[in-house]
C-alpha cells in the first residue's frame, strides 16, 4: 500500500517540477523582452507621446492679449478649454475645416486607389524575365527618389497654361488655378510620384512566392486571371496591406505637393495639415495644435479600422497562437493522470 500510494507522490513532484520551471522561464523571457524593448519604448515616448501631449495641452490654450471677466487686458496664454475645438465646428472655421476635411479624404482616397493599381501592375512586369529588366527596375525608382519639392516644381511647369499638358489635350486649362483641375493635377502628380513605392513592396511580395504554385496552377488548367485572382493576390496580401497602409498614412498629412504646385490658401487644394501650418504661422498656437490633434486623431481612426477590417492583425493572431497550447496542456494532464 505505502508503495502504491509513494509512486503517484513521486509522478505528481516529477511532473510539478517542470511546470514550475516552464512558468519561471515565461516570466524570465517577459522580463527580458521588456528589458530589451525598454530603450526603444523610451524613445518613442520621447519622439512621439511628448510631443502628442504637448500638442494637446499646447490647443487647450490661447496665445494673444484679450479681456477677463473683470475687462482688464490679459497677455500670453490664456486657458480656453475645448474652445479651440468648439470654434473650429463652428463659425467661419467650420467651413475651412469641412473644406480641408473633404480634401484630404478626397486625396487620400483617389490617390491611394491609384497608386494600388499602378503599383500592382508595376510589379507584375518587373517580375517578368525580359531583356533589360533591370534598367525598367531603376528608372521606375526615378520618381520616388525626385524630393517632393522639386517634383512640385516639375509638373507646375508642365500644368502651365502653355505647359505640355495643355499641348498634349490641345486645350486651353488653367489647372494651377482654383478648382477641381487644381485637384486633378494634385492627384496627377501624386500617383507619379509615389506608385514606385507600392510597386516596389508588391514586387519584394512576388519575388516570396515559390514557383511550384504557378507550374501546378497551369496544370490544373488555371488561366492568368484566375492564378492572379485565386494564387498572387493572396499571397502578396501582406505586403500590399503595408504598401497601402503606409500611403494612406503619408497622403493623409499632405502639404508640400499641392502647396507647391497650385499654392497656399487655395480652398480646391487646402488640406487639414496646410490650415493648421496657416493657424500657426498666424501666431494662432492653440487653434493650429487642435487641428493637428484632429488630424492626428483622424489618422488614428483610419488606421485602425484600415487593420481590423482587412484582417492584418498581426498581435492578435500571435496572441492566438500562443494561447492555444495553454488550453491544450489541462486535456493532456488529465489525459495522462487518468
Amino acid at each position: 500500500m505505502t508503495t502504491t500510494e509513494s509512486a503517484p507522490a513521486a509522478g505528481t513532484a516529477a511532473a510539478g517540477a517542470p511546470r514550475g520551471r516552464g512558468k519561471s522561464d515565461v516570466q524570465g523571457t517577459r522580463r527580458l523582452a521588456a528589458l530589451l524593448l525598454s530603450p526603444t519604448l523610451l524613445v518613442l515616448a520621447l519622439v512621439i507621446g511628448y510631443p502628442v501631449l504637448a500638442g494637446f495641452r499646447e490647443s487647450l490654450y490661447a496665445r494673444g492679449e484679450g479681456l477677463d471677466a473683470d475687462g482688464f487686458v490679459v497677455e500670453g496664454d490664456r486657458f480656453v478649454g475645448l474652445g479651440n475645438y468648439t470654434a473650429i465646428f463652428q463659425g467661419d472655421r467650420a467651413d475651412a475645416f469641412w473644406n480641408a476635411f473633404s480634401n484630404t479624404t478626397f486625396f487620400t482616397l483617389t490617390t491611394v486607389v491609384l497608386e494600388t493599381v499602378i503599383g500592382v501592375a508595376m510589379a507584375l512586369i518587373m517580375q517578368q524575365a525580359f531583356r533589360g529588366r533591370a534598367l525598367v527596375r531603376a528608372s521606375i525608382l526615378v520618381p520616388w527618389a525626385i524630393p517632393t519639392a522639386i517634383s512640385g516644381l516639375l509638373w507646375r511647369w508642365i500644368f502651365q497654361a502653355d505647359g505640355a499638358a495643355n499641348a498634349v489635350l490641345r486645350q486651353e486649362i488653367l489647372w494651377t488655378a482654383d478648382g477641381f483641375p487644381a485637384k486633378a493635377a494634385v492627384v496627377v502628380a501624386e500617383v507619379w510620384k509615389t506608385s514606385p513605392f507600392i510597386g516596389l513592396l508588391v514586387l519584394a511580395g512576388l519575388q516570396m512566392i515559390p514557383r511550384d504554385v504557378y507550374e501546378a496552377a497551369r496544370v490544373d488548367g488555371a488561366g492568368p486571371v484566375q492564378q492572379f485572382f485565386r494564387i498572387t493576390l493572396p499571397l502578396v496580401k501582406p505586403a500590399l496591406l503595408v504598401a497601402v497602409l503606409f500611403r494612406m498614412l503619408d497622403v493623409l498629412r499632405m502639404f508640400d505637393l499641392p502647396a507647391v504646385l497650385i499654392g497656399v490658401n487655395q480652398k480646391s487644394v487646402e488640406t487639414l495639415t496646410m490650415i493648421a501650418w496657416f493657424e500657426a504661422s498666424n501666431l494662432r498656437y492653440g487653434s493650429a495644435a487642435a487641428y493637428a490633434t484632429i488630424l492626428f486623431l483622424y489618422i488614428a481612426l483610419i488606421a485602425y479600422l484600415f487593420v481590423k477590417l482587412l484582417g492584418a492583425d498581426i498581435i492578435g493572431e500571435a496572441r492566438r497562437r500562443t494561447r492555444r497550447p495553454r488550453a491544450v496542456r489541462p486535456a493532456r494532464a488529465g489525459r495522462r493522470a487518468s
